[in-house]
């Protein structure tokens, strides 16, 4: 699919920029918003590589970790699959959220940030095959998990205009798929809400580390 299409159909008006910014980085010159508190100054259009190749998309992705302390699997390895699809079996979309390793040094959710994934894809450029995802970042609230459930808190990262901070990642930094929760406020919910509006309603959410043994051990 053409580049520019595929930004129509997706809404996101900034893809090819986006794309463009991530190849920047690969190619070597500095990190351009590739973490959720990245600044919004990005290098001049003229430094950033011409892109024009086709993109082939996927609804989903296999991420494959090990995780010792989980005594399901053979010897510690573990998968799940992670989605982005507009229409999952029949009903509405389902853009599974993830957690992304933006600081090596760095152990638990210091060095991990939260995104909700919006498309898995591939292309290829100078010779090279780039996997990649186009997400949606989410900031932590604080500096610390919450006193009361032990889990961080997270909001969604939008630009001044009320858009949604985007990038696009190589699939290699997506660690775990990342269940969040809903921080409740004092309102009721609507009768009729669904799961595929959950990551739209609320206005932050908790990560939960409780929902499996792996999640426990990495976001403290």
């Amino acid at each position: 699919m053409n580049a520019f299409e595929l930004a129509d159909k997706i809404d996101q008006p900034d893809f090819v920029q986006l794309i463009r910014c991530f190849l920047y980085e690969q190619l070597g010159h500095c990190n351009v918003e590739s973490t959720s508190d990245s600044s919004d100054s990005l290098p001049p259009r003229c430094q950033l590589p011409f892109f024009d190749s086709s993109i082939s998309v996927y609804t989903s992705a296999l991420a494959t970790f090990y995780a010792p302390s989980d005594l399901c699997g053979i010897g510690g390895m573990c998968h799940e699959r992670i989605r982005a699809i507009s229409s999952w079996r029949g009903d509405p979309a389902r853009y599974d959220c993830v957690l992304v390793k933006t600081d090596p040094t760095t152990q638990g959710m210091l060095g991990l940030d939260v995104a909700c994934v919006r498309l898995f894809f591939s292309f290829a450029f100078h010779g090279k095959f780039y996997l990649c995802a186009l997400v949606h970042w989410f900031s932590c609230t604080g500096n610390g998990p919450d006193d009361d459930t032990g889990m961080w808190i997270v909001r969604p990262e939008l630009h001044p205009d009320g858009s949604c901070k985007a990038a696009v990642l190589h699939i290699d930094t997506i660690v775990h798929a990342a269940h969040l929760i809903g921080v409740y406020g004092k309102d009721f919910l609507p009768k009729h809400l669904s799961p595929a509006q959950s990551l739209d309603i609320f206005q932050a959410y908790y990560v939960n580390k409780y929902i499996d043994h792996h999640s426990f051990e990495i976001t403290f």
